[in-house]
């Protein structure tokens, strides 16, 4: 089984339907997004996605019930943490590596993934601690998702 990671997309609709149409292509099971979509239009893209998407909200998102229903026929959105169950793996999704670092420190999770720095950040401990870099590519000049292989835990970084 696979996951797919993303972040910070930042309303870039190019970039989303780069990393959906990788994430189809891959063949992932699941999308977690670590938050900032921005407009309710940047979760369009999405909905081509063959598998569920768990999120969060980021510090940029506005029109937050509008994201949020959008995103209803195709997955779920939290405020600040969302948990997922993928086979026998956990993950938790937050916006903020001021949460996730002590989350992945306790080791309650698999896999911790977080967004907001626009930086890649991939630390083995007791969890698997994941920043996939921006999808948006708006801050760095690059933009990334990640995948996760969820019997390895291995998490590869592709540039979109």
């Amino acid at each position: 089984m696979k996951l797919g990671v993303m972040s910070d997309s930042h309303d870039n609709i190019p970039n989303v339907k780069r990393a959906v149409a990788l994430f189809n292509e891959i063949g992932v099971d699941l999308v977690v997004h670590a938050g900032d979509f921005i407009a309710p239009f940047a979760v369009d893209p999405l909905a081509e996605l063959t598998c569920k998407v768990v999120a969060v909200f980021g510090n940029n998102d506005g029109e937050r019930v509008v994201l949020a229903k959008k995103l209803e026929p195709i997955g779920e959105v939290h405020p600040n943490l969302a948990n997922a169950t993928l086979g026998d793996r956990t993950i938790a999704v937050m916006h903020y590596p001021e949460l996730a670092i002590p989350i992945a420190k306790s080791g309650e999770y698999d896999i911790v993934v977080y967004g907001h720095t626009h930086k890649i950040d991939i630390q083995k401990e007791k969890s698997l601690l994941l920043n996939p870099g921006e999808t948006g590519g708006w801050t760095t000049g690059k933009a990334t998702v990640a995948v996760v292989d969820l019997q390895t835990l291995e998490a590869k970084i592709y540039e979109i």
